[in-house]
């Protein structure tokens, strides 16, 4: 089985303000995955580095509901009006990667 994922070519254009809450979504979690490696290296008690662990899921699961959110009201339905309705698929393909 091939472990590496295939990466599209297609882009989307976000907008000034989706672009700033994703990244500043993906900055805090930068900043809670740097702090869970820190209290590895330091010997931090297992108990409060799986809090953090369990934080930093939780804002990757909103960062995720984000994205997927902007993605359904443009991409989906532009792809949607424009006739292409293979997009259906791709985005259960998706959801059933998110819910694993």
């Amino acid at each position: 089985m091939n472990s590496k994922k295939s990466v599209s070519a297609k882009t989307k254009h976000r907008s000034p303000e989706e672009l700033k809450s994703l990244t500043n979504r993906l900055n805090k979690i930068s900043g809670q995955i740097n702090g869970i490696k820190k209290m590895v290296e330091e010997n931090a008690y297992c108990t409060d580095i799986l809090n953090q662990v369990s934080a930093a899921q939780g804002a990757f699961n909103a960062f995720s509901r984000e994205l997927l959110a902007n993605h359904i009201k443009t991409c989906v339905v532009q792809n949607i009006k424009s006739g292409n309705e293979e997009i259906v698929d791709e985005l259960l393909g998706t959801l059933q990667k998110l819910m694993k």
